[in-house]
Protein backbone atom coordinates (compact mmCIF):
# COMPACT_ATOMS: atom_id res chain seq x y z
CA UNK A 1 0.00 0.00 0.00
CA UNK A 2 1.58 3.29 -1.06
CA UNK A 3 1.36 6.47 1.00
CA UNK A 4 -1.63 7.90 -0.86
CA UNK A 5 -3.61 4.72 -0.32
CA UNK A 6 -2.82 4.80 3.39
CA UNK A 7 -4.06 8.40 3.67
CA UNK A 8 -7.43 7.42 2.19
CA UNK A 9 -7.55 4.10 4.06
CA UNK A 10 -7.01 5.68 7.47
CA UNK A 11 -9.11 8.83 7.07
CA UNK A 12 -12.13 8.81 9.44
CA UNK A 13 -14.64 10.59 7.15
CA UNK A 14 -17.90 8.74 6.59
CA UNK A 15 -18.04 9.47 2.86
CA UNK A 16 -14.76 9.54 0.95
CA UNK A 17 -14.63 10.85 -2.63
CA UNK A 18 -11.47 9.89 -4.48
CA UNK A 19 -10.68 11.12 -8.00
CA UNK A 20 -7.38 9.55 -9.02
CA UNK A 21 -5.49 8.89 -12.23
CA UNK A 22 -5.23 5.53 -13.95
CA UNK A 23 -2.90 2.96 -12.38
CA UNK A 24 -3.07 4.73 -9.02
CA UNK A 25 -4.30 1.36 -7.69
CA UNK A 26 -7.78 2.46 -6.68
CA UNK A 27 -9.23 -1.04 -7.00
CA UNK A 28 -6.51 -2.47 -4.75
CA UNK A 29 -7.37 0.14 -2.13
CA UNK A 30 -11.09 -0.62 -2.37
CA UNK A 31 -10.42 -4.33 -2.02
CA UNK A 32 -8.48 -3.78 1.21
CA UNK A 33 -11.25 -1.58 2.60
CA UNK A 34 -14.06 -4.08 2.02
CA UNK A 35 -12.01 -7.08 3.19
CA UNK A 36 -11.21 -5.38 6.48
CA UNK A 37 -14.85 -4.45 7.08
CA UNK A 38 -16.18 -7.88 6.05
CA UNK A 39 -13.64 -9.63 8.29
CA UNK A 40 -15.18 -7.66 11.16
CA UNK A 41 -18.60 -9.07 10.28
CA UNK A 42 -20.02 -6.13 8.34
CA UNK A 43 -22.08 -6.75 5.17
CA UNK A 44 -20.49 -4.84 2.32
CA UNK A 45 -21.46 -3.72 -1.19
CA UNK A 46 -19.07 -3.38 -4.13
CA UNK A 47 -20.56 -1.47 -7.06
CA UNK A 48 -19.15 -0.88 -10.54
CA UNK A 49 -20.58 0.40 -13.84
CA UNK A 50 -20.78 -3.03 -15.50
CA UNK A 51 -20.53 -6.70 -14.62
CA UNK A 52 -17.19 -6.85 -16.40
CA UNK A 53 -15.79 -4.12 -14.17
CA UNK A 54 -17.20 -5.89 -11.10
CA UNK A 55 -15.10 -8.87 -12.15
CA UNK A 56 -11.93 -6.76 -11.86
CA UNK A 57 -12.56 -6.20 -8.16
CA UNK A 58 -13.73 -9.81 -7.76
CA UNK A 59 -10.57 -11.22 -9.37
CA UNK A 60 -8.28 -8.99 -7.32
CA UNK A 61 -10.04 -10.01 -4.12
CA UNK A 62 -9.80 -13.65 -5.16
CA UNK A 63 -6.04 -13.30 -5.56
CA UNK A 64 -5.70 -11.61 -2.17
CA UNK A 65 -8.07 -13.79 -0.11
CA UNK A 66 -8.86 -16.80 -2.27
CA UNK A 67 -7.32 -19.22 0.20
CA UNK A 68 -9.32 -17.89 3.12
CA UNK A 69 -12.63 -16.42 1.96
CA UNK A 70 -15.49 -18.32 0.36
CA UNK A 71 -16.26 -17.15 -3.18
CA UNK A 72 -19.73 -17.92 -4.59
CA UNK A 73 -19.51 -16.92 -8.22
CA UNK A 74 -23.16 -17.60 -9.00
CA UNK A 75 -24.32 -15.05 -6.42
CA UNK A 76 -21.24 -12.82 -6.85
CA UNK A 77 -20.80 -12.87 -3.09
CA UNK A 78 -17.74 -13.42 -0.88
CA UNK A 79 -17.88 -14.50 2.76
CA UNK A 80 -14.87 -13.33 4.74
CA UNK A 81 -13.79 -14.92 8.04
CA UNK A 82 -13.42 -14.56 10.95
CA UNK A 83 -16.50 -12.31 11.20
CA UNK A 84 -18.10 -13.90 8.13
CA UNK A 85 -19.19 -10.60 6.67
CA UNK A 86 -20.47 -10.81 3.10
CA UNK A 87 -19.24 -8.70 0.19
CA UNK A 88 -21.87 -8.43 -2.56
CA UNK A 89 -20.66 -7.41 -6.03
CA UNK A 90 -23.30 -5.48 -7.98
CA UNK A 91 -23.29 -4.13 -11.52
CA UNK A 92 -24.82 -0.66 -11.48
CA UNK A 93 -25.59 -0.42 -15.19
CA UNK A 94 -29.13 -0.65 -13.81
CA UNK A 95 -29.26 1.30 -10.51
CA UNK A 96 -32.03 -0.96 -9.22
CA UNK A 97 -29.59 -3.88 -9.10
CA UNK A 98 -28.56 -2.62 -5.68
CA UNK A 99 -32.10 -2.41 -4.29
CA UNK A 100 -32.90 -4.88 -1.55
CA UNK A 101 -29.27 -5.19 -0.48
CA UNK A 102 -28.11 -4.58 3.08
CA UNK A 103 -24.73 -3.01 3.67
CA UNK A 104 -22.89 -1.23 6.46
CA UNK A 105 -20.41 0.08 3.93
CA UNK A 106 -19.98 0.48 0.20
CA UNK A 107 -17.20 0.88 -2.34
CA UNK A 108 -18.17 2.31 -5.73
CA UNK A 109 -15.51 1.81 -8.39
CA UNK A 110 -15.26 3.98 -11.55
CA UNK A 111 -17.95 6.28 -10.20
CA UNK A 112 -17.67 8.67 -13.14
CA UNK A 113 -19.27 6.08 -15.41
CA UNK A 114 -22.21 5.29 -13.13
CA UNK A 115 -25.63 6.94 -13.29
CA UNK A 116 -25.94 9.26 -10.29
CA UNK A 117 -29.38 7.76 -9.61
CA UNK A 118 -27.62 4.64 -8.29
CA UNK A 119 -26.03 6.72 -5.53
CA UNK A 120 -28.75 9.25 -4.76
CA UNK A 121 -31.83 7.02 -5.00
CA UNK A 122 -30.55 3.58 -4.03
CA UNK A 123 -27.19 3.32 -2.26
CA UNK A 124 -27.21 6.48 -0.15
CA UNK A 125 -30.66 5.73 1.36
CA UNK A 126 -29.56 2.12 1.98
CA UNK A 127 -26.62 3.34 4.07
CA UNK A 128 -28.89 5.53 6.20
CA UNK A 129 -30.47 2.49 7.87
CA UNK A 130 -27.23 1.56 9.64
CA UNK A 131 -25.30 4.84 9.60
CA UNK A 132 -23.16 3.27 6.89
CA UNK A 133 -20.15 4.67 5.07
CA UNK A 134 -18.85 4.74 1.51
CA UNK A 135 -15.71 5.07 -0.57
CA UNK A 136 -16.65 6.49 -3.96
CA UNK A 137 -13.71 6.45 -6.34
CA UNK A 138 -12.79 6.66 -9.99
CA UNK A 139 -10.96 8.47 -12.74
CA UNK A 140 -12.88 11.61 -13.80
CA UNK A 141 -15.22 11.28 -16.76
CA UNK A 142 -16.37 14.84 -17.38
CA UNK A 143 -18.40 17.01 -15.06
CA UNK A 144 -21.20 14.74 -13.96
CA UNK A 145 -22.70 13.74 -10.61
CA UNK A 146 -19.34 12.36 -9.40
CA UNK A 147 -17.72 15.72 -10.06
CA UNK A 148 -20.56 17.65 -8.36
CA UNK A 149 -20.44 15.47 -5.24
CA UNK A 150 -16.65 15.64 -5.21
CA UNK A 151 -16.80 19.44 -5.32
CA UNK A 152 -19.55 19.64 -2.68
CA UNK A 153 -17.66 17.45 -0.21
CA UNK A 154 -15.58 20.37 1.04
CA UNK A 155 -18.65 21.93 2.72
CA UNK A 156 -19.98 18.71 4.28
CA UNK A 157 -18.79 17.69 7.75
CA UNK A 158 -19.04 13.94 7.03
CA UNK A 159 -17.28 14.06 3.65
CA UNK A 160 -13.74 14.37 2.37
CA UNK A 161 -12.47 14.53 -1.22
CA UNK A 162 -9.10 14.01 -2.89
CA UNK A 163 -7.98 14.78 -6.43
CA UNK A 164 -4.77 12.86 -7.07
CA UNK A 165 -2.61 12.37 -10.18
CA UNK A 166 -1.16 8.97 -10.93
CA UNK A 167 2.27 10.56 -10.50
CA UNK A 168 3.06 14.14 -9.57
CA UNK A 169 4.06 16.06 -12.69
CA UNK A 170 3.72 19.58 -14.06
CA UNK A 171 2.87 20.23 -17.68
CA UNK A 172 5.17 22.75 -19.40
CA UNK A 173 5.73 23.78 -22.99
CA UNK A 174 8.87 21.65 -23.01
CA UNK A 175 7.13 18.57 -21.61
CA UNK A 176 6.59 17.12 -18.17
CA UNK A 177 8.49 18.20 -15.08
CA UNK A 178 8.54 15.89 -12.10
CA UNK A 179 6.80 17.43 -9.08
CA UNK A 180 6.14 14.80 -6.39
CA UNK A 181 2.60 14.73 -5.04
CA UNK A 182 2.05 13.59 -1.43
CA UNK A 183 -0.55 11.03 -2.52
CA UNK A 184 0.90 9.82 -5.82
CA UNK A 185 1.69 6.24 -6.77
CA UNK A 186 5.43 6.72 -6.42
CA UNK A 187 6.16 3.38 -8.05
CA UNK A 188 4.80 4.58 -11.41
CA UNK A 189 7.78 5.29 -13.72
CA UNK A 190 8.27 8.93 -14.68
CA UNK A 191 9.56 7.80 -18.09
CA UNK A 192 6.23 6.07 -18.70
CA UNK A 193 4.37 9.25 -17.75
CA UNK A 194 6.47 11.20 -20.28
CA UNK A 195 5.72 8.60 -22.95
CA UNK A 196 1.99 8.90 -22.24
CA UNK A 197 2.23 12.70 -22.45
CA UNK A 198 3.94 12.53 -25.84
CA UNK A 199 1.47 10.06 -27.35
CA UNK A 200 -1.90 11.10 -25.84
CA UNK A 201 -4.05 14.16 -26.56
CA UNK A 202 -3.55 16.73 -23.82
CA UNK A 203 -7.16 16.59 -22.67
CA UNK A 204 -6.98 12.81 -22.37
CA UNK A 205 -3.74 12.97 -20.41
CA UNK A 206 -5.11 15.57 -18.04
CA UNK A 207 -8.22 13.52 -17.35
CA UNK A 208 -6.77 10.01 -17.26
CA UNK A 209 -3.40 10.73 -15.63
CA UNK A 210 -3.79 14.02 -13.74
CA UNK A 211 -7.38 13.22 -12.69
CA UNK A 212 -8.72 16.59 -13.81
CA UNK A 213 -12.46 17.04 -14.27
CA UNK A 214 -12.68 18.45 -17.79
CA UNK A 215 -15.50 19.89 -19.82
CA UNK A 216 -14.62 21.62 -23.07
CA UNK A 217 -17.93 23.35 -23.70
CA UNK A 218 -18.37 26.55 -21.72
CA UNK A 219 -15.11 26.28 -19.76
CA UNK A 220 -13.93 29.73 -18.68
CA UNK A 221 -10.70 29.17 -16.75
CA UNK A 222 -7.99 26.91 -18.12
CA UNK A 223 -4.84 25.91 -16.28
CA UNK A 224 -6.39 26.35 -12.84
CA UNK A 225 -4.50 23.46 -11.23
CA UNK A 226 -1.22 24.62 -12.74
CA UNK A 227 -1.76 28.09 -11.24
CA UNK A 228 -3.10 26.93 -7.86
CA UNK A 229 0.24 26.24 -6.16
CA UNK A 230 0.48 29.02 -3.57
CA UNK A 231 0.19 28.49 0.17
CA UNK A 232 -1.23 31.10 2.56
CA UNK A 233 1.43 33.67 3.37
CA UNK A 234 1.65 36.48 5.88
CA UNK A 235 2.52 40.06 4.97
CA UNK A 236 6.06 40.85 3.80
CA UNK A 237 7.64 44.19 4.62
CA UNK A 238 7.76 46.47 1.59
CA UNK A 239 5.16 44.51 -0.38
CA UNK A 240 1.87 45.99 -1.49
CA UNK A 241 -1.45 44.16 -1.08
CA UNK A 242 -4.91 44.34 -2.64
CA UNK A 243 -8.18 42.76 -1.51
CA UNK A 244 -11.25 41.64 -3.42
CA UNK A 245 -14.58 41.13 -1.63
CA UNK A 246 -17.74 39.32 -2.71
CA UNK A 247 -20.51 39.75 -0.14
CA UNK A 248 -22.65 36.79 0.87
CA UNK A 249 -26.31 36.95 -0.07
CA UNK A 250 -28.94 34.54 1.23
CA UNK A 251 -27.23 31.11 1.17
CA UNK A 252 -24.01 32.37 -0.45
CA UNK A 253 -20.67 32.86 1.24
CA UNK A 254 -18.79 36.08 1.82
CA UNK A 255 -15.28 35.72 0.43
CA UNK A 256 -12.27 38.00 0.87
CA UNK A 257 -9.25 37.38 -1.38
CA UNK A 258 -5.86 38.96 -0.70
CA UNK A 259 -3.17 39.36 -3.35
CA UNK A 260 0.45 40.51 -3.32
CA UNK A 261 0.97 43.03 -6.14
CA UNK A 262 4.75 42.55 -6.05
CA UNK A 263 4.63 38.82 -6.77
CA UNK A 264 1.16 38.55 -8.38
CA UNK A 265 0.37 35.82 -5.87
CA UNK A 266 -2.79 35.22 -3.92
CA UNK A 267 -1.70 35.03 -0.28
CA UNK A 268 -4.89 34.67 1.78
CA UNK A 269 -8.60 33.99 1.54
CA UNK A 270 -11.39 34.15 4.10
CA UNK A 271 -14.70 32.42 3.31
CA UNK A 272 -17.67 32.39 5.67
CA UNK A 273 -21.46 32.37 5.54
CA UNK A 274 -22.39 34.53 8.51
CA UNK A 275 -24.07 37.39 6.71
CA UNK A 276 -24.58 39.72 9.66
CA UNK A 277 -23.17 43.10 8.62
CA UNK A 278 -21.04 43.47 11.76
CA UNK A 279 -19.51 40.03 11.25
CA UNK A 280 -18.59 40.81 7.66
CA UNK A 281 -17.08 44.18 8.52
CA UNK A 282 -15.16 42.68 11.42
CA UNK A 283 -13.65 39.84 9.36
CA UNK A 284 -12.60 42.26 6.62
CA UNK A 285 -11.17 44.76 9.10
CA UNK A 286 -9.07 42.01 10.71
CA UNK A 287 -7.50 41.06 7.37
CA UNK A 288 -7.02 44.70 6.42
CA UNK A 289 -5.22 45.40 9.68
CA UNK A 290 -2.86 42.50 8.97
CA UNK A 291 -2.06 43.21 5.30
CA UNK A 292 -2.63 47.00 5.17
CA UNK A 293 -3.97 46.89 1.58
CA UNK A 294 -3.66 49.83 -0.78
CA UNK A 295 -7.11 49.16 -2.14
CA UNK A 296 -10.06 46.92 -1.31
CA UNK A 297 -12.31 46.23 -4.30
CA UNK A 298 -15.78 45.28 -3.02
CA UNK A 299 -19.00 44.57 -4.85
CA UNK A 300 -21.36 47.49 -4.21
CA UNK A 301 -24.61 45.95 -5.46
CA UNK A 302 -27.52 45.47 -3.05
CA UNK A 303 -26.29 44.93 0.52
CA UNK A 304 -22.73 45.89 -0.42
CA UNK A 305 -23.38 49.63 -0.54
CA UNK A 306 -24.14 50.24 3.17
CA UNK A 307 -21.28 47.98 4.27
CA UNK A 308 -18.86 49.83 1.99
CA UNK A 309 -20.03 53.22 3.32
CA UNK A 310 -19.37 52.12 6.89
CA UNK A 311 -15.97 50.67 6.02
CA UNK A 312 -15.00 53.91 4.26
CA UNK A 313 -16.13 55.84 7.31
CA UNK A 314 -13.83 53.61 9.35
CA UNK A 315 -10.93 54.73 7.17
CA UNK A 316 -10.47 51.61 5.05
CA UNK A 317 -9.48 52.11 1.35
CA UNK A 318 -12.60 50.47 -0.06
CA UNK A 319 -13.66 51.05 -3.68
CA UNK A 320 -17.11 49.94 -4.76
CA UNK A 321 -17.56 47.79 -7.86
CA UNK A 322 -20.98 47.77 -9.52
CA UNK A 323 -21.59 44.35 -11.00
CA UNK A 324 -23.46 44.26 -14.29
CA UNK A 325 -23.28 41.64 -17.00
CA UNK A 326 -20.74 43.79 -18.85
CA UNK A 327 -18.52 44.68 -15.87
CA UNK A 328 -18.61 41.09 -14.61
CA UNK A 329 -17.54 39.83 -18.04
CA UNK A 330 -14.65 42.30 -18.06
CA UNK A 331 -13.11 41.19 -14.75
CA UNK A 332 -13.75 37.48 -15.38
CA UNK A 333 -12.11 37.65 -18.80
CA UNK A 334 -9.16 39.56 -17.34
CA UNK A 335 -8.64 36.83 -14.75
CA UNK A 336 -9.01 34.12 -17.39
CA UNK A 337 -6.36 35.80 -19.56
CA UNK A 338 -4.03 36.11 -16.58
CA UNK A 339 -4.31 32.36 -16.00
CA UNK A 340 -3.62 31.57 -19.66
CA UNK A 341 -0.53 33.77 -19.57
CA UNK A 342 0.62 32.38 -16.19
CA UNK A 343 0.57 35.91 -14.76
CA UNK A 344 -1.15 34.99 -11.50
CA UNK A 345 -0.59 32.33 -8.85
CA UNK A 346 -3.65 31.16 -6.93
CA UNK A 347 -3.98 29.59 -3.52
CA UNK A 348 -4.08 25.82 -3.56
CA UNK A 349 -7.54 25.85 -2.00
CA UNK A 350 -10.06 23.11 -2.91
CA UNK A 351 -13.07 25.44 -2.86
CA UNK A 352 -11.40 28.02 -5.09
CA UNK A 353 -10.09 25.38 -7.50
CA UNK A 354 -13.47 23.66 -7.65
CA UNK A 355 -15.42 26.85 -8.29
CA UNK A 356 -13.02 28.01 -10.98
CA UNK A 357 -13.06 24.65 -12.75
CA UNK A 358 -16.87 24.66 -12.60
CA UNK A 359 -17.37 28.22 -13.85
CA UNK A 360 -19.42 28.41 -17.05
CA UNK A 361 -20.01 30.72 -19.98
CA UNK A 362 -23.28 31.00 -21.88
CA UNK A 363 -23.89 32.86 -25.11
CA UNK A 364 -27.10 34.90 -24.81
CA UNK A 365 -29.53 35.44 -27.74
CA UNK A 366 -28.33 39.06 -27.83
CA UNK A 367 -24.82 37.84 -28.60
CA UNK A 368 -23.49 38.86 -25.18
CA UNK A 369 -21.75 36.41 -22.87
CA UNK A 370 -22.99 35.51 -19.41
CA UNK A 371 -20.64 34.05 -16.79
CA UNK A 372 -21.93 32.10 -13.80
CA UNK A 373 -21.57 29.03 -11.61
CA UNK A 374 -23.60 25.93 -12.55
CA UNK A 375 -27.02 25.59 -10.93
CA UNK A 376 -26.73 24.71 -7.27
CA UNK A 377 -23.08 25.77 -6.98
CA UNK A 378 -21.34 28.91 -5.73
CA UNK A 379 -19.03 31.39 -7.45
CA UNK A 380 -18.10 33.54 -4.44
CA UNK A 381 -14.39 32.69 -4.48
CA UNK A 382 -14.27 33.32 -8.23
CA UNK A 383 -15.78 36.80 -7.92
CA UNK A 384 -13.61 37.78 -4.95
CA UNK A 385 -10.47 36.67 -6.80
CA UNK A 386 -11.53 38.46 -9.99
CA UNK A 387 -12.13 41.64 -7.98
CA UNK A 388 -8.73 41.21 -6.32
CA UNK A 389 -7.02 40.89 -9.72
CA UNK A 390 -8.99 43.86 -11.06
CA UNK A 391 -7.98 45.95 -8.06
CA UNK A 392 -4.37 44.88 -8.37
CA UNK A 393 -4.17 45.99 -11.99
CA UNK A 394 -6.27 49.13 -11.51
CA UNK A 395 -4.10 50.17 -8.58
CA UNK A 396 -0.88 49.64 -10.53
CA UNK A 397 -2.23 51.67 -13.46
CA UNK A 398 -3.43 54.56 -11.32
CA UNK A 399 -0.25 54.58 -9.23
CA UNK A 400 1.82 54.84 -12.43
CA UNK A 401 -0.11 57.98 -13.39
CA UNK A 402 0.54 59.46 -9.95
CA UNK A 403 -3.13 60.20 -9.28
CA UNK A 404 -4.00 57.61 -6.63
Amino acid sequence: MHKGQRIVYEHPARFKWLAAGRRWRKTSLGMRVVLRAAAAGQPMLWGAPTFRQCRIGWDEMNQAAGGIAEFRKGEMEVTVPPGNGIVSFVSLDSPNNARGKTAFGCVIDEAGFIDGVAWHDVIRPMLSDCDGWALIMGTPAGRNWFWREHMAAVDRPDDVAWQVPTLGVRVTEQGLVREPHPMENESFPFAEACQMWRTMPEQTFRQEFLAEFLEESGVVFRGVLAAATAKPQGPIAGHDYVMGVDWGKSNDFTVISVGDTNTKRMVAMDRFNQIDYRVQRGRLATLAERYNPSVIMAESNSMGEPIIEQLQADGLPVRGFTTTNATKAAIIEALSLALERSEITLLNDPVLVGEMQAYEMDRLPSGMVRYSAPDGMHDDTVMATALMWHGMNSYIGIEALGIW
